[in-house]
Protein backbone atom coordinates (compact mmCIF):
# COMPACT_ATOMS: atom_id res chain seq x y z
CA UNK A 1 0.00 0.00 0.00
CA UNK A 2 1.27 3.48 -0.89
CA UNK A 3 2.78 5.09 2.21
CA UNK A 4 1.31 8.49 1.27
CA UNK A 5 -2.15 6.95 1.28
CA UNK A 6 -1.49 5.41 4.68
CA UNK A 7 -0.48 8.74 6.17
CA UNK A 8 -3.36 10.55 4.51
CA UNK A 9 -5.91 8.07 5.79
CA UNK A 10 -4.47 8.14 9.29
CA UNK A 11 -4.76 4.38 9.64
CA UNK A 12 -4.67 2.97 13.16
CA UNK A 13 -1.73 0.84 14.22
CA UNK A 14 -1.88 -2.70 15.56
CA UNK A 15 -4.49 -3.97 13.16
CA UNK A 16 -6.21 -3.67 9.81
CA UNK A 17 -8.51 -0.86 8.76
CA UNK A 18 -11.47 -1.79 6.57
CA UNK A 19 -14.03 0.60 5.10
CA UNK A 20 -16.60 0.13 7.85
CA UNK A 21 -14.64 -1.33 10.77
CA UNK A 22 -11.21 -1.79 12.33
CA UNK A 23 -9.74 -5.16 13.34
CA UNK A 24 -7.05 -4.97 15.99
CA UNK A 25 -4.93 -8.13 15.88
CA UNK A 26 -1.83 -7.32 17.91
CA UNK A 27 -2.93 -9.78 20.63
CA UNK A 28 -3.72 -12.58 18.16
CA UNK A 29 -1.19 -15.07 16.85
CA UNK A 30 -2.99 -15.34 13.52
CA UNK A 31 -3.26 -11.92 11.91
CA UNK A 32 -5.81 -10.60 9.43
CA UNK A 33 -5.07 -12.36 6.14
CA UNK A 34 -6.44 -13.09 2.71
CA UNK A 35 -7.87 -16.49 3.71
CA UNK A 36 -10.20 -14.98 6.30
CA UNK A 37 -11.17 -12.12 4.01
CA UNK A 38 -12.09 -14.53 1.21
CA UNK A 39 -14.27 -16.63 3.51
CA UNK A 40 -15.93 -13.58 5.01
CA UNK A 41 -16.68 -12.13 1.58
CA UNK A 42 -17.94 -15.39 0.06
CA UNK A 43 -19.90 -17.34 2.68
CA UNK A 44 -23.58 -17.42 1.60
CA UNK A 45 -25.73 -15.30 3.93
CA UNK A 46 -29.13 -15.26 2.20
CA UNK A 47 -31.87 -15.97 4.75
CA UNK A 48 -29.30 -16.46 7.52
CA UNK A 49 -30.59 -15.39 10.93
CA UNK A 50 -28.00 -17.03 13.17
CA UNK A 51 -24.32 -17.50 12.29
CA UNK A 52 -21.36 -19.03 14.13
CA UNK A 53 -17.65 -18.39 13.54
CA UNK A 54 -15.54 -21.24 14.94
CA UNK A 55 -12.03 -20.11 15.88
CA UNK A 56 -12.94 -16.47 15.37
CA UNK A 57 -9.47 -15.13 16.25
CA UNK A 58 -9.65 -11.35 15.93
CA UNK A 59 -13.33 -11.51 14.96
CA UNK A 60 -12.60 -10.60 11.32
CA UNK A 61 -15.03 -13.00 9.65
CA UNK A 62 -17.81 -12.30 12.14
CA UNK A 63 -17.49 -8.58 11.39
CA UNK A 64 -17.52 -9.17 7.64
CA UNK A 65 -20.67 -11.28 7.91
CA UNK A 66 -22.28 -8.57 10.02
CA UNK A 67 -21.56 -5.95 7.36
CA UNK A 68 -23.00 -8.14 4.59
CA UNK A 69 -26.08 -9.38 6.42
CA UNK A 70 -29.47 -7.71 6.40
CA UNK A 71 -31.60 -10.34 8.13
CA UNK A 72 -29.12 -11.57 10.71
CA UNK A 73 -30.20 -11.67 14.34
CA UNK A 74 -27.09 -13.09 15.97
CA UNK A 75 -23.46 -13.82 15.14
CA UNK A 76 -21.55 -15.84 17.71
CA UNK A 77 -17.78 -16.26 17.68
CA UNK A 78 -15.96 -19.06 19.53
CA UNK A 79 -12.28 -18.68 20.39
CA UNK A 80 -10.12 -20.96 22.52
CA UNK A 81 -7.29 -18.49 23.17
CA UNK A 82 -8.22 -16.07 25.94
CA UNK A 83 -6.26 -13.07 24.62
CA UNK A 84 -7.67 -13.46 21.12
CA UNK A 85 -11.20 -13.84 22.50
CA UNK A 86 -10.78 -10.61 24.45
CA UNK A 87 -9.49 -8.79 21.38
CA UNK A 88 -12.35 -10.13 19.24
CA UNK A 89 -14.78 -8.88 21.89
CA UNK A 90 -13.17 -5.43 21.80
CA UNK A 91 -13.31 -5.37 18.00
CA UNK A 92 -16.97 -6.36 18.00
CA UNK A 93 -17.87 -3.85 20.70
CA UNK A 94 -16.11 -1.12 18.77
CA UNK A 95 -18.16 -1.79 15.65
CA UNK A 96 -21.62 -0.63 14.61
CA UNK A 97 -22.86 -4.24 14.94
CA UNK A 98 -21.95 -4.64 18.61
CA UNK A 99 -25.54 -5.44 19.60
CA UNK A 100 -25.65 -8.80 17.85
CA UNK A 101 -22.03 -10.05 17.74
CA UNK A 102 -21.15 -12.15 20.78
CA UNK A 103 -17.72 -13.65 21.42
CA UNK A 104 -17.25 -16.67 23.71
CA UNK A 105 -13.95 -17.86 25.16
CA UNK A 106 -14.51 -21.59 24.89
CA UNK A 107 -13.48 -24.87 23.33
CA UNK A 108 -15.86 -25.58 20.44
CA UNK A 109 -16.39 -29.17 21.62
CA UNK A 110 -17.53 -27.98 25.07
CA UNK A 111 -19.63 -25.24 23.50
CA UNK A 112 -21.38 -27.71 21.20
CA UNK A 113 -22.20 -29.97 24.15
CA UNK A 114 -23.60 -27.18 26.30
CA UNK A 115 -25.70 -24.96 24.03
CA UNK A 116 -29.08 -25.63 22.46
CA UNK A 117 -28.64 -23.03 19.73
CA UNK A 118 -28.67 -24.04 16.08
CA UNK A 119 -27.11 -21.97 13.31
CA UNK A 120 -28.13 -21.37 9.69
CA UNK A 121 -24.49 -20.67 8.80
CA UNK A 122 -21.27 -21.89 10.41
CA UNK A 123 -17.91 -20.63 9.15
CA UNK A 124 -14.36 -21.51 10.08
CA UNK A 125 -10.83 -20.67 8.98
CA UNK A 126 -9.49 -23.71 10.84
CA UNK A 127 -6.01 -24.97 11.73
CA UNK A 128 -4.73 -27.25 9.01
CA UNK A 129 -1.12 -28.29 9.73
CA UNK A 130 -0.63 -31.74 11.18
CA UNK A 131 1.36 -31.65 14.48
CA UNK A 132 5.03 -31.66 13.53
CA UNK A 133 7.78 -29.22 14.42
CA UNK A 134 6.68 -27.21 17.44
CA UNK A 135 5.89 -23.52 17.00
CA UNK A 136 7.66 -20.89 19.06
CA UNK A 137 4.78 -20.86 21.55
CA UNK A 138 1.73 -22.90 22.50
CA UNK A 139 -0.77 -20.25 21.39
CA UNK A 140 0.63 -20.09 17.85
CA UNK A 141 0.71 -23.88 17.68
CA UNK A 142 -2.93 -23.96 18.77
CA UNK A 143 -3.89 -21.53 16.01
CA UNK A 144 -1.94 -23.26 13.21
CA UNK A 145 -2.03 -26.98 13.98
CA UNK A 146 -4.83 -29.54 14.23
CA UNK A 147 -3.62 -30.68 17.65
CA UNK A 148 -6.52 -29.14 19.62
CA UNK A 149 -9.06 -29.01 16.77
CA UNK A 150 -8.94 -31.90 14.32
CA UNK A 151 -10.96 -31.73 11.15
CA UNK A 152 -13.00 -34.71 12.31
CA UNK A 153 -13.79 -32.91 15.55
CA UNK A 154 -14.62 -29.70 13.70
CA UNK A 155 -17.11 -31.51 11.46
CA UNK A 156 -18.69 -33.28 14.43
CA UNK A 157 -19.15 -30.01 16.32
CA UNK A 158 -20.61 -28.32 13.24
CA UNK A 159 -23.00 -31.24 12.78
CA UNK A 160 -24.42 -30.80 16.27
CA UNK A 161 -24.84 -27.04 15.82
CA UNK A 162 -26.14 -26.69 12.25
CA UNK A 163 -29.80 -26.32 11.28
CA UNK A 164 -31.35 -28.92 9.02
CA UNK A 165 -30.71 -26.94 5.84
CA UNK A 166 -27.80 -24.81 7.10
CA UNK A 167 -24.38 -24.40 5.46
CA UNK A 168 -20.95 -25.07 6.97
CA UNK A 169 -18.19 -23.13 5.16
CA UNK A 170 -14.41 -23.38 5.44
CA UNK A 171 -11.29 -22.06 3.70
CA UNK A 172 -8.32 -24.42 3.38
CA UNK A 173 -5.17 -25.04 1.34
CA UNK A 174 -6.23 -26.79 -1.86
CA UNK A 175 -4.70 -30.23 -1.19
CA UNK A 176 -5.91 -30.25 2.42
CA UNK A 177 -9.35 -29.22 1.18
CA UNK A 178 -9.49 -32.39 -0.91
CA UNK A 179 -8.74 -34.45 2.20
CA UNK A 180 -11.33 -32.48 4.16
CA UNK A 181 -13.98 -33.33 1.55
CA UNK A 182 -13.23 -37.05 1.94
CA UNK A 183 -13.57 -36.82 5.73
CA UNK A 184 -16.78 -34.79 5.43
CA UNK A 185 -18.40 -37.21 2.98
CA UNK A 186 -17.66 -40.13 5.31
CA UNK A 187 -19.54 -38.20 7.98
CA UNK A 188 -22.48 -37.75 5.58
CA UNK A 189 -21.89 -34.12 4.73
CA UNK A 190 -22.68 -33.11 1.15
CA UNK A 191 -20.61 -30.50 -0.66
CA UNK A 192 -22.86 -27.75 -2.04
CA UNK A 193 -20.45 -25.09 -3.26
CA UNK A 194 -16.73 -24.73 -3.87
CA UNK A 195 -14.40 -22.07 -5.20
CA UNK A 196 -10.93 -23.07 -6.39
CA UNK A 197 -8.46 -20.23 -5.87
CA UNK A 198 -5.22 -19.31 -7.62
CA UNK A 199 -2.85 -16.51 -6.70
CA UNK A 200 -2.30 -15.94 -10.44
CA UNK A 201 -3.42 -17.61 -13.67
CA UNK A 202 -0.10 -19.39 -14.29
CA UNK A 203 0.05 -20.95 -10.82
CA UNK A 204 -1.75 -24.02 -9.43
CA UNK A 205 -4.71 -23.78 -7.09
CA UNK A 206 -3.50 -22.97 -3.60
CA UNK A 207 -6.72 -22.38 -1.64
CA UNK A 208 -10.29 -23.65 -1.76
CA UNK A 209 -13.55 -22.38 -0.29
CA UNK A 210 -16.02 -25.13 0.59
CA UNK A 211 -19.66 -25.09 1.65
CA UNK A 212 -21.24 -28.26 3.07
CA UNK A 213 -24.78 -29.16 4.08
CA UNK A 214 -26.40 -32.12 5.78
CA UNK A 215 -29.36 -32.34 3.41
CA UNK A 216 -28.59 -33.54 -0.11
CA UNK A 217 -31.00 -31.71 -2.40
CA UNK A 218 -32.07 -34.19 -5.04
CA UNK A 219 -30.82 -33.32 -8.52
CA UNK A 220 -28.78 -30.34 -7.35
CA UNK A 221 -25.11 -30.56 -8.25
CA UNK A 222 -22.25 -28.89 -6.43
CA UNK A 223 -21.66 -25.34 -7.68
CA UNK A 224 -18.00 -24.93 -8.71
CA UNK A 225 -16.34 -21.57 -9.33
CA UNK A 226 -12.81 -20.23 -9.77
CA UNK A 227 -11.12 -17.13 -8.40
CA UNK A 228 -7.78 -15.79 -9.63
CA UNK A 229 -6.44 -13.14 -7.28
CA UNK A 230 -3.81 -11.41 -9.44
CA UNK A 231 -3.32 -10.95 -13.19
CA UNK A 232 -0.07 -11.47 -15.10
CA UNK A 233 1.12 -7.99 -14.10
CA UNK A 234 0.55 -8.65 -10.42
CA UNK A 235 -2.55 -6.47 -10.11
CA UNK A 236 -5.71 -7.63 -8.40
CA UNK A 237 -8.18 -9.08 -10.92
CA UNK A 238 -11.57 -7.48 -11.46
CA UNK A 239 -13.26 -10.51 -9.93
CA UNK A 240 -11.18 -10.38 -6.76
CA UNK A 241 -11.76 -6.64 -6.47
CA UNK A 242 -15.50 -7.21 -6.80
CA UNK A 243 -15.29 -9.57 -3.81
CA UNK A 244 -13.42 -7.13 -1.58
CA UNK A 245 -14.58 -3.72 -2.79
CA UNK A 246 -17.06 -3.33 0.09
CA UNK A 247 -14.26 -4.02 2.59
CA UNK A 248 -10.81 -2.97 1.40
CA UNK A 249 -9.86 0.69 1.32
CA UNK A 250 -9.05 2.04 -2.16
CA UNK A 251 -11.01 -0.68 -3.99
Amino acid sequence: MNQKKVKKAGLRKGGFTFKQFFVAHDKCEMKVGTDGVLLGAWAPIDNVKRALDIGTGSGLIALMLAQRANKIECIDGIELDEKAALQATENAQGSQWHSFIHIYHSDIHHYAEQVQNKYDLIVSNPPYFEPAIACRNDVREQARYTKTLTHEGLLDSAQSLITEDGLFCVVLPYSIGEQFIEIAEKKEWNIAKRVNIKDSADKPYHRVLLAFQRQNQSGVKCSIDELIIRDHEGHYTDKFQSWVTDFYLYY
